[in-house]
């Protein structure tokens, strides 16, 4: 199997953050190179070696912390990479004292524009739930009468259908909604699960994520579909510029950034709505019930798949 080298640029006070979230999205093996802990040792009092390579000395002086991973491809490591920089933009968000450093990410012997097109090679049209077909743009497919297809190009961001916790949202929606609700998808990435909305039959739909670059993509996909007059996606921090209620809330992301949604989502649910919550790995479910159970949620459906949970929830 080949393999991208994916390296972030962070700082010390970074490395935490940034490293708890990449192991929500299921990212278990990465390397830490800490400036910090170079300097230390540099500074050390204690010699701990007799001879230290002066290559190897150059290096650790001007070491800037990095965290590195290694993402597979194929379908999987290309939504990771995408899931990935959408952390790093909520990163920055909340980094408003630039402690975290620059959050950038490297990628070797790929670049953005191959990584963009590298899709193309592992993305083909993808069965779900009872109707629902997720169809990439540049393939065809021979339509059947049942199927509701959405077609879609998801450039650098997340959300193809092919993951886990995107699969299991799009069943969820399938179940929960009803024509003519109103929907709100929080952190839309590739606007999927606005656009599955749309094509199911919502009237009106709002999409937000804190990356500039999704939000360009998922309002292409919107008019790539025929439904860009029905869904508007704005860049925003979670709820931060939300306005009005509705009957759907879906949201797609890490636990983390569940629970902390959920402390603010039930201001935007209308009476008897639903909030679809996914992208929480096995391990982390408890974490998220808890929160949601303290918010005033009961959990009234739950779906599994690799390793991941989803949930449909109520008021109580």
């Amino acid at each position: 199997m080949n393999w991208t080298e994916v390296k972030i640029y962070t700082t010390s006070e970074g490395i935490e953050p940034l490293t708890g979230s990449l192991l929500d999205l299921g990212i278990q093996g990465f390397m830490i190179e800490d400036a910090k802990d170079f300097d230390e040792f540099l500074h050390d009092t204690t010699p701990h070696w007799d001879y230290i390579d002066q290559e190897v000395m150059a290096h650790m002086k001007d070491c800037e912390t990095s965290v590195t991973l290694y993402l597979p491809n194929n379908p999987q490591g290309m939504e990771e990479m995408a899931a990935a920089r959408e952390i790093l933009a909520r990163l920055k968000s909340q980094d408003t004292e630039g402690l975290y450093g620059r959050l950038e990410m490297e990628l070797k012997n790929l670049n953005e524009e191959d990584w963009s097109n590298a899709w193309k090679k592992y993305y083909h049209p993808v069965k779900v739930g009872k109707h629902l077909v997720v169809c990439p743009s540049w393939e065809e497919y021979d339509r059947q009468p049942d199927d509701v297809v959405l077609t879609l190009n998801p450039g650098m961001a997340f959300g193809t259908g092919t993951h886990d916790t995107t699969r299991l949202c799009m069943e969820l929606l399938e179940e929960y909604l009803t024509k003519d609700d109103c929907v709100l998808d929080v952190g839309c990435g590739s606007g999927i699960l606005a656009i599955t909305a749309a094509l199911l039959g919502a009237k009106e739909i709002k999409g937000c994520d804190i990356d500039e670059v999704a939000v360009k993509v998922a309002g292409e996909n919107a008019d790539l579909n025929g439904v860009g007059d029905r869904i508007a996606f704005h860049r925003g921090d979670l709820t931060s510029q939300v306005e009005g209620s509705f009957q759907v809330i879906c949201a797609n992301i890490v636990a983390d950034v569940i629970i902390r949604l959920s402390q603010d989502v039930g201001k935007y649910l209308a009476e008897g709505g639903i909030f679809i919550t996914s992208g929480i790995i096995d391990t982390r479910e408890q974490d998220v019930r808890d929160a949601l159970d303290r918010c005033g949620f009961e959990v009234i459906d739950r779906r599994t798949s690799g390793g991941w949970v989803a949930m449909a929830c109520k008021a109580k």
